[in-house]
């Protein structure tokens, strides 16, 4: 259990940095001679067609649906461990991040709402800030050494995950367009053939990525946001095999190393591109940029923070005997790294918005984030000594 917890932080880590450089080169790129090419590159429009039947995307919106679909089930199968045989098997252990990430989510996005109450198209973006990365989040603390507690880094990985599964309901349900009764149909039809092939112990992994696929693409065009099909598939695979191996610890151990180390970098270059021409105090005043600046970097801290502790005085959830009040503020703070989902669900709260919404959802994100990265690494730094 330990060993593989020690490699999803590894690979977590190492991926913060690839996610560090495809962001630094997407700002480069996007206030260079090369933002035409950057933007251009984006828009490509890549068509796969089978007969009459096909699909026809930019770039960006590939990788955005596509892509992160991938992300998605990567997430869905590290839910389904650690529900089954993990972290959030055991109740008494799971309650306190579980508490600090409702915190963490809900007092975010009433921060960004009390700032932008009034205006309907900004209050889309109300759940921007309640997201956390769980990579970059890893990453700083990975900077402070050894002698950070393993404790510590599974309240984090905990609270992160179920964070995640927060981000993936208020998706479904908050993020979806206008349905269409035909797909859905379609949809459903193929989870009962999963649900089917699940109950009746076929084992062959194969069946299960390829109806997946016919799945996504009916997910795609029934107008709930395709990367929840990621979610749904990668809970109806078999978890245990009769010879006692795991499909789901196998395919997540496969996937890992490709999402970490491709997928999440390339979603960071095409969703961190922003303009800093005409860059000002005024543009971080802006009420959706302030709301997830604020959101993230203040909204995180006190919930995340505020809500473990009333959970750990009123009896609720227990405090490991290695941390202390300091080091679980830290980790708050650190939780107001949105980046990648904060990104993703911006790119879905104003994806007819405009270029001023995109610019002012991702200034607000990177200040945010940045914030939060610096303030919790600075806070932590003087509770361990660097090993």
């Amino acid at each position: 259990m330990m060993d593989s917890i020690k490699n999803f932080l590894k690979l977590e880590t190492s991926s913060s940095i690839l996610l560090l450089i495809g962001a630094i080169f997407a700002l480069t790129m996007k206030n260079s001679p090369f933002e035409g090419d950057y933007d251009s590159l984006l828009n490509t429009l890549f068509t796969v067609q089978i007969g009459e039947a096909g699909i026809s995307k930019p770039l960006l919106l590939w990788i955005n649906d596509g892509l992160m679909a991938i992300f998605f089930f990567l997430v869905g199968l590290e839910l389904k461990r650690e529900l089954v045989d993990g972290e959030l098997s055991d109740p008494k252990k799971v309650a306190l991040p579980m508490i600090g990430a409702v915190g963490g989510m809900l007092v975010p996005a009433l921060v960004y709402a009390y700032i932008n109450w009034g205006n309907a198209i900004s209050m889309q973006g109300w759940a921007i800030p309640a997201a956390t990365d769980i990579a970059f989040a890893l990453g700083v603390l990975a900077v402070l050494g050894r002698s950070v507690p393993t404790s510590l880094k599974i309240f984090l990985l905990t609270l992160a995950i179920i964070d995640d599964l927060g981000a993936i309901i208020i998706i479904a349900f908050f993020y979806s367009g206008d349905l269409s009764t035909t797909a859905l149909a379609v949809a459903a039809f193929i989870i009962a053939l999963l649900y089917i092939l699940n109950k009746r112990g076929v084992e062959n992994i194969s069946a299960y990525i390829l109806l997946g696929v016919v799945f996504w693409i009916a997910v795609l065009k029934s107008g709930v946001h395709a990367t929840l099909a990621g979610v749904i598939l990668a809970f109806l695979i078999p978890y245990k095999r009769k010879d006692g191996t795991s499909p789901v610890k196998e395919l997540e151990h496969d996937l890992h190393p490709a999402v970490a180390y491709v997928i999440l970098p390339i979603f960071a270059f095409a969703n961190s591109g922003v303009s800093l021409s005409g860059l000002s105090f005024e543009s971080f005043s802006e009420p959706v940029a302030l709301g997830i600046l604020l959101g993230l970097f203040a909204g995180k801290q006190v919930g995340v923070f505020g809500f473990a502790w009333i959970a750990v005085k009123l009896g609720i959830g227990k405090m490991p005997s290695d941390l202390n009040w300091t080091k679980i503020y830290g980790v708050a703070m650190l939780c107001g790294i949105g980046f990648t989902m904060s990104l993703f669900i911006g790119s879905l709260a104003f994806e007819h918005g405009g270029p001023d919404y995109a610019t002012s959802v991702r200034l607000g994100i990177i200040s945010g984030s940045l914030l939060s990265a610096v303030g919790g690494y600075l806070l932590l730094k003087t509770q361990f000594k660097k090993a």
